[in-house]
């Protein structure tokens, strides 16, 4: 499929493991509550698109629903931290960190979306991740796409989570950005394996970019419907 620009659903399938009991706020606005508190730097819109997917996959599948919540928000710049990890069970933030984007997407900020082997862009929208592996990036987490159309190859152009010498807070300051990866999240080195570790096996990444055409066909930003533009995805900057 071609690739996405900034104006630019859901293949759903239940790959999540088996977690602790869901936090007290079981519906999408009880959560987007409790994530806003969590993470007051995190956008409350961007928060109830991710909490309109995880009371989706609750409800599609209750006896295995995700342990963690990972959000990126690729409207923000890179030298801003943009990655939140919540725990669900207890509601609470566990990580905020820097986040880089494709090469391809942009400079700081990113622009361009795509879901082509060999775009060297980043992908949007909702992934179950997977196991673990070390390669030439290190300590790195495999990511299924569940977004048909979107970021449904993301599995097999390799689109993984690892860390990178280039995301640091010395890199801001050197050259005003994050340095950019193949399309891959990359965090920093030192809390490349932590993080994983955290979020392996079943759990969800909401990757956010206000592409209308995602927003507009997800079943899962718009709270389990056909058609993403319901209640929360109507309400995205």
């Amino acid at each position: 499929m071609a690739s996405f620009v900034r104006m630019a659903a859901f293949a759903a399938f239940a790959l999540f493991a088996s977690p602790p009991a869901p936090a007290a706020g079981a519906t999408a606005g009880g959560l987007v509550d409790e994530l806003a508190r969590a993470a007051p730097n995190a956008d409350r819109k961007v928060l109830q698109l991710a909490a309109n997917a995880v009371t989706c996959v609750r409800a599609r599948d209750p006896a295995n629903t995700p342990r963690t919540l990972s959000v990126i928000d690729y409207s923000k710049p890179s030298t801003q931290r943009r990655l939140w990890v919540f725990d669900l069970s207890a509601a609470t933030l566990l990580f905020e960190e820097w986040v880089a984007h494709g090469r391809n997407s942009g400079g700081n900020l990113a622009e361009r979306f795509s879901n082509d082997a060999g775009s060297l862009m980043s992908s949007v929208g909702v992934f179950v991740t997977e196991g673990t592996y070390t390669g030439h990036n290190g300590y790195s987490l495999r990511l299924r796409g569940l977004d048909a159309g979107f970021n449904d190859h993301a599995f097999e152009r390799a689109i993984v989570m690892h860390g990178a010498d280039y995301v640091s807070e010395g890199v801001i300051k050197g050259q005003g950005r994050l340095g950019r990866s193949l399309g891959c999240p990359a965090v920093r080195r030192e809390v490349a394996m932590p993080l994983i570790d955290t979020i392996r096996d079943g759990s969800l990444v909401f990757a956010y970019f206000p592409l209308a055409e995602w927003l507009r066909s997800s079943s899962y930003v718009g709270g389990c419907t056909t058609g993403g533009a319901a209640t929360g995805a109507a309400a995205a900057p």
